[in-house]
């Protein structure tokens, strides 16, 4: 069984890292969605959080499996077993920083591969930081990350639209 490991923040998890799944699931038989604990990033939503949301919003994908982890990814995917680490790329900007992971995880574990996939053309502007700056200031970020952020960010935000709906 080949499983992948797509390990990030998801602070929080966007369309395009839904679709990024969905799309490894016909190169791989399962994917885990591994959620950071240790992050350089300050996030908005607690790990639980990530890990809820991240949840509900692949609950449509049976092969999918949600779970935290600490430390380093490339140990955290030896210990599950994983053959390859799954990673989205948006633009020349992602590939540098990609590159540079992909090959320090290689030189750490040279038996554990990195796949990239590129986004889908819809979501290639979307991204954690842009989705939360947007709905901070009160911007509509529906169609652009599953419904349940949605409503989680409306929480966080507690802001309204014009026509006094939720975000």
């Amino acid at each position: 069984m080949r499983v992948a490991l797509y390990p990030g923040t998801f602070d929080p998890i966007t369309n395009g890292h839904v679709s990024l799944i969905e799309r490894g699931l016909q190169v791989f038989d399962r994917i885990i969605v591994a959620v950071a604990k240790d992050t350089p990033k300050t996030p908005l939503f607690s790990l639980d959080e990530r890990i809820d949301i991240a949840r509900e919003a692949l609950k449509h994908e049976k092969l999918v499996t949600v779970e935290a982890y600490t430390g380093l990814t490339v140990q955290y995917a030896k210990e599950r077993g994983v053959c390859a680490l799954l990673r989205g790329l948006r633009a020349v900007s992602d590939f540098e920083y990609e590159f540079q992971l992909a090959l320090m995880n290689r030189k750490l574990e040279s038996n554990l591969q990195t796949v990239f996939l590129m986004t889908d053309y819809r979501w290639l502007y979307i991204s954690s930081t842009i989705i939360k700056a947007c709905a901070s200031q009160g911007g509509s970020v529906e169609g652009l990350v599953p419904d349940i952020v949605v409503k989680k960010l409306a929480e966080k935000f507690s802001t309204t639209n014009n026509l006094g709906q939720i975000l």
